[in-house]
Parts: C-alpha cells; structure tokens; sequence
C-alpha cells in the first residue's frame, strides 16, 4: 500500500532561492517519470522527509503535488550535506505499477531463541534484503523468526517465507542469522568480529568450492 506524502510543484530557482528555501524548512527535489512530459521540480517539508527517510525509505509512495496529482513514486536519490548530514536535495522516480521493481527491504527479527536463552549471542548477519516484486508488493518488513534457532546453528535465506509475490536473486544458502556459542574471555564485539570472518571464510570457501565445479565441467 502506498504511503501518502505531499509535494508542492516550485519553478526553477537559483542557488541563493534554494538557500533560502532550505532555511525555511523545506527541501528541493525533482520528480522523474516516463510518464512525465517532463520532470517536475518540488519541494518537501524538511521534517516530514527526515520522519519518511527514517521510517519508510524504501516504500511506495503516493505523491499528491498540487497541479500535477498524484503520482506512484519512489525515493532514488538523496543528498545530503557533507558535514551536517543535512538533506538537501531529494529525487523521487515514477514507478509503473505493472512492472516489477528492485528494491531493499528491512530484516526484522522475531521470537525468542532457544540459543539464546541458553546463553548463546544472537548475530545477525544481514540487516536488509534486496527483494523484486510490483510496487504495491512491497512489503513494509521481512519477519525473520529465530525462536527455534539454537547455538551455533543459521538461519538461512531459504528459511525465511517470502510474502506472495515476492523474489530475491540471493543464494537460498545466505545466512541471515546465527546464534554464536558463549565464549570467556570475548566480548560481545569481538564475538562479533569473530563471526563475521567465520562467515566470511566459509562465503569464500563455498565460491571456491563452486568455481573447483565449474572449472571441471
């Protein structure tokens, strides 16, 4: 479902306009779209864009301009300030409803693991998912239940159940989490660090071991 955000439509401006535009608690952007005659320059509210851009930046939205109507759009671009991380310019795309998409989509854990329970550290190994579906697919998570993940086992991509509609071209074999065996001595960080090279390790073993099979065939 889209989220409904409002634009108003603004006229070309020159650096000092936007200058003052942004000061007054409003950002730029530009609308694109084949769809368009051509693109349509905007602004937004400032914190109605930090409020979206926290919560939904990966989202359908339904962008009501004034003049233009509404339009299926996404967020493709955002700029923002070197040093105070400011936004100052966004770009939003039209999308098709008809045509499948490619987009991130946030991982959220769920359950209470018997891992950890246990005593075992909780490590997710992947915070997003690059998942293609049509543009009112798009689900707002990814549910990632761990209740009966226990110590040193992984949860793997073919484990998770993928809304209808949904595909990712990740290898079914991914690790999405794993529940690491308490160790003295460790700190959580470095239990951490410890798991990342281990996965890392055994990625690289695994494209070897693919590439050993291609080279034979």
């Amino acid at each position: 479902m889209a989220i409904p955000f409002r634009a108003e439509e603004r006229k070309l401006s020159t650096s000092g306009q936007l200058r003052t535009m942004r000061q007054q608690g409003s950002v730029p952007g530009v609308v694109y779209g084949t769809k368009l005659s051509k693109p349509i320059n905007v602004s937004v509210n400032e914190k109605e864009l930090a409020a979206l851009l926290r919560s939904h930046p990966h989202s359908l939205l339904e962008l009501d301009i004034p003049g233009a109507g509404k339009q299926p759009v996404m967020l493709n671009e955002v700029q923002r300030e070197p040093l105070s991380r400011h936004v100052i310019h966004v770009d939003f795309h039209q999308v098709n409803m008809n045509e499948s998409i490619k987009t991130p989509v946030r991982l959220e854990i769920i359950g209470d693991s018997v891992g950890v329970r246990e005593g075992g550290i909780l490590q997710p190994m992947l915070h997003e998912l690059e998942i293609h579906c049509l543009p009112d697919r798009i689900p707002e998570v990814i549910e990632v239940n761990v209740a009966s993940l226990g110590i040193g086992e992984n949860l793997l991509l073919s484990d998770l159940q993928l809304p209808e509609g949904v595909t990712t071209k990740l290898d079914a074999d991914h690790v999405i989490v794993t529940i690491l065996a308490p160790q003295l001595g460790l700190s959580a960080e470095e239990a951490h660090d410890a798991a990342v090279e281990a996965h890392e390790a055994e990625q690289r073993a695994h494209e070897a071991e693919m590439h050993a099979v291609r080279f034979e065939k």
